[in-house]
């Protein structure tokens, strides 16, 4: 007996997504990276965060999901072995030539979701500015970190800073979605706070809505690969606690962010919206 139809255009044949076409012209589209996690996790967990949230949302909002891109903007990771990564232009180029062909097939509404939190967000922001001024279309970017951070905030149990790099949120979604791909007894006990406390009355260093639970003033100093490693190679690369992470609290944050994104598409299907014809794809 016939299933649903996916929600995944790449699972679907053509008359499929035309017959969606002739309902709805929303589409998500996953984007994440490939970079180490630890020991203890896989290297797809940024793309893990995309897919899950992305294929939540469109099950809620009954759109459809572009196959994921895997590679992100990955600098700081590179001296670590396994990572792939873009330069921050090339990111760009990809994401427009992917809302460009999805434009070409007549979809107007589209949502760049980020799996990679914060770190792929210029090159993404870039690229949907770019689709919106030269096409008119909607094009939006959902950062799986900051669209439900109040959510997410309630759901974590360590202090502020554990859901950095590798921490308490990311590894509870790959337990949750990929547990045969991550073996907690791995993980490094306790923690040493990746960025400057508070209390110091010094800004933090690093990307901002990581941890949603900070606050106060940040700056951003971008970390030469070699720097990055030497910060953390003594946890492994990880940048967080891994040790609260449970999978019941990785459902749950992905059902939150997935139902935020949720709510979010349908404000875009309530927004008018008037397409120039987009470029020729090729």
């Amino acid at each position: 007996m016939p299933g649903r139809p996916s929600v995944w255009l790449h699972e679907l044949s053509w008359n499929e997504v035309a017959d969606q076409l002739s309902r709805d012209d929303v589409v998500l589209v996953p984007i994440g990276a490939t970079e180490q996690h630890g020991h203890f996790a896989p290297l797809l967990l940024d793309t893990g965060w995309a897919i899950q949230v992305a294929e939540d949302a469109a099950k809620r909002a009954g759109c459809l999901v572009a196959p994921p891109l895997h590679y992100g903007w990955s600098h700081g990771h590179m001296a670590y072995p396994g990572c792939i990564g873009l330069k921050a232009e090339t990111l760009t180029a990809v994401a427009v030539d992917i809302g460009e062909s999805l434009l070409h097939q007549g979809f107007r509404r589209i949502v760049l979701v980020n799996g990679n939190r914060s770190a792929n967000l210029a090159p993404m922001e870039i690229a949907a500015v770019k689709l919106r001024l030269s096409t008119g279309a909607l094009v939006a970017v959902a950062d799986c970190g900051q669209i439900a951070r109040d959510a997410v905030a309630a759901l974590s149990d360590g202090p502020v800073n554990t859901n950095g790099h590798a921490g308490e949120s990311e590894i509870s979604m790959v337990l949750a979605y990929y547990p045969h791909l991550t073996d907690l007894a791995k993980a490094p006990g306790g923690f040493v706070p990746g960025h400057l406390p508070r209390e110091t009355g010094r800004p933090r260093r690093g990307h901002s809505g990581v941890d949603p639970r900070q606050d106060g003033d940040s700056v951003y100093l971008p970390a030469l690969p070699e720097e990055f490693r030497a910060r953390t190679e003594a946890r492994q690369g990880v940048d967080g606690d891994p040790t609260t992470a449970t999978a019941a609290k990785g459902r749950a944050m992905v059902e939150a962010i997935g139902a935020n994104l949720a709510d979010f598409v349908a404000e875009l299907r309530g927004m008018p919206v008037r397409v120039k014809p987009p470029p020729a794809v090729g």
